[in-house]
Order: structure tokens, then sequence, then C-alpha cells
């Protein structure tokens, strides 16, 4: 069982978040400026000990792993951002890349949308398009990605390196694409590529190609857990906003049957949810979370994804999505609460966490 937790990398400047959102912006701004909507809601939320580091920095990087190792946490999959060859935020991937350090496997997820000013990934108020251009542009994606597929810290499985994509039903062309990227990797020395879909927010085709879908929690029940009595609405300042209940959509979670359409399942799991930093009353905010309640569910979902899902990976949304309110990250409120109900989980399930990280 290997616990493989999602990390944002936009906890660095780029000059295109400067010029779009201000200077000096990175995720700890949407962060810091979040404030609760209601009685009860927490926010701020903040990094224990005041830790809003910067992830160019070495040390950074190297204190995430070595706090994810300690707590059984086998590695981290970095979102990857591509745009008919521009890359964003590439620099904390591609420098641990360069340097060989921390030791911590790691592998990509595409987040294949469009940035808007809206953060849904849409098409109003664009920042930047998310186009695939046509063969050319496949090819140059590819070999951009080549030197970290060829990492020996990179996740694969049966030899090949492990790729997600967010909205593989975006991709026009994608049977031509999958093709030319395992031709490549044939050609480069590798076994092919392991594609994996997210299973999340939005209809889910079913596309050749993949050889598994992951469970990215909350959104995947949000849009396919039958969960309409899961919302409630309240409204603040003459406008509705949306709250969801920890316990009835871990239910969901646990409840949904394994057997499902369109090949392997890999199971996931969720830390809590609030995106209000982001996105204010528009957002949506989660009632009920404990690090106790986490390490309960995430037990039952680490046992599951051994017996019924037969998988040797789970997905746990996330290392640090602070401005989502779902992060393993130790904060002032908790400590390190939710990383120790992790490594209770591993062991309640008879894992041995020091052999998983």
């Amino acid at each position: 069982m290997k616990l493989i937790a999602f990390v944002l990398p936009q906890f660095h400047r780029i000059p295109e978040n400067d010029k779009w959102w201000g200077e000096g912006f990175t995720e700890w701004t949407n962060t810091r400026k979040a404030v609760p909507l209601y009685h009860g809601h927490q926010q701020p939320k903040e990094p224990f000990q005041q830790y809003y580091y910067d992830l160019t920095s070495p040390s950074a990087r190297s204190r995430q792993a070595d706090l994810a190792r300690a707590y059984g946490i086998y590695g981290f999959c970095y979102y990857h951002y591509w745009f008919k060859g521009k890359q964003l935020l590439e620099r904390p991937v591609m420098e641990m890349h360069q340097s060989g350090e921390p030791s911590m496997p790691f592998c990509l997820s595409w987040a294949n949308e469009s940035w808007t000013r809206k953060w849904d990934g849409g098409e109003h108020e664009l920042l930047i398009r998310q186009d695939y251009g046509d063969e050319s542009d496949w090819e140059q994606h590819f070999y951009d990605l080549l030197p970290l597929f060829k990492d020996d810290r990179y996740i694969r499985v049966d030899g090949r390196p492990l790729f997600i994509i967010y909205r593989p039903g975006n991709i026009p062309r994608w049977n031509e694409m999958y093709r030319l990227w395992n031709e490549l990797a044939t050609e480069n020395g590798l076994a092919g590529i392991y594609f994996v879909r997210t299973l999340g927010g939005f209809e889910v085709p079913e596309q050749p190609g993949f050889d598994a879908g992951v469970e990215f929690e909350p959104h995947y029940t949000f849009a396919h857990g039958n969960s309409q009595r899961l919302w409630q609405r309240m409204l603040l300042d003459g406008q509705e906003h949306l709250v969801f209940d920890y316990d009835q959509l871990w239910l969901s979670v646990l409840g949904r049957t394994h057997r499902r359409s369109g090949g392997k399942i890999i199971p996931g799991a969720y830390v809590n949810w609030d995106n209000t930093p982001r996105l204010g009353l528009r957002g949506q905010s989660c009632i009920g979370a404990s690090p106790r309640k986490f390490g309960h569910y995430l037990h039952r979902q680490i046992e599951r994804a051994a017996n019924l899902f037969q998988s040797e990976f789970l997905f746990i949304n996330a290392w640090n999505e602070w401005a989502e309110g779902t992060y393993l990250e130790p904060d002032e409120r908790h400590g390190f609460a939710y990383l120790e109900e992790t490594r209770r989980a591993l062991e309640l399930a008879g894992y041995d966490p020091a052999a998983m990280g």
C-alpha cells in the first residue's frame, strides 16, 4: 500500500502570477487573506510556526519529504502545467530532478485546464488558454517530460511511468496523442506510459488508452456520489454559500462500489475541503472535519484499497492545498494531528509506516 499525496507547486513567485494577481503572489496570498464567513468557520488556515515556505528553496522541499516519509507517505504527485510549449510553476520539480534531492518518489498529474480569474478551469476571464496543438506540440511535451520519466525516483507501474491527466475528455485528439506518446516512450527506452485518468467533478467519457482511473475526492463524490442531500445552503450577506457534512461525504466515498466500468480504479481520500480563500462566498466549505475522523475514514479506505480494489496505491487530496482547505502539512490549530492520524491508519491496517515512506 503506497499513499501518494497531491502537491500544489504554486508556493513560489512566477512572472505570470505577478502580472495577473499582483507582485509577489503565491498560494499563501490566498491563504492569508481568508476570513471566517460564519460562526465556527475556521479561517484563515495558518501553517505550523508560521512556516510560509517557498518551494524554490531546497530546504523547503527536503523538509516536506522528510515530514511525509516520517508519517508513512510513500510519494508525491505534483501538478504539472503545460500550455502548448509553455510550462508554468515547473521550477520545484525541475530543480528536484536536477539536484537529485530529496529522494522522495514522485509522479505528475497534468492539470490540463485553462487558467481563469474565477479559478474554475472554464473559458471566461481567461488568463492562459489550454491549447493542445498538433503532433509536433505533443512530441515537444513528451520530450520536456522525458528526463523526469527517466528519473530513478519517478513512480512506475510495470516499468511504465505513471502519468495522470486531470481532464482527459478535454483533449480533442486523445487517441492519436496517447499512441504517439507510447511510441516515443518505447523509442526512448521506456516500457510505455501508464496513463491514469482523473475521476473528478466532471463527466468521465469512455476513452481508450487509460490503464486506470484515480478517484479525486471530494470532487468525484460531489459530481457522481448521488449526494443531493449532502449540501446545505447558507444565506450570507444576501448570497448563498454551500456547505457539506464531512462524515456524510466520507460515508458516500466508502459506500461506493468498487465495481465500475472503465477499467482499474485507484481509490482516493480527502483531508478536508474549504476553497473560500480562493472564491469567498462562491466557494464551498466543509462542516465537522477533525483529525480523528480523517484517521478513521482513511483506515477504512486503506483496507478497501487493498481488499476490494486490489490497488497498490491510494491518492490523498492533498499534501498542501492550503487555499482549498485540504492539506496534511501541520498547521497552528491541529499541529501534526492529521499526519499522526495518517500513520495510525496505516498501523491499524497492518502496515509499517516506516516501510511505506
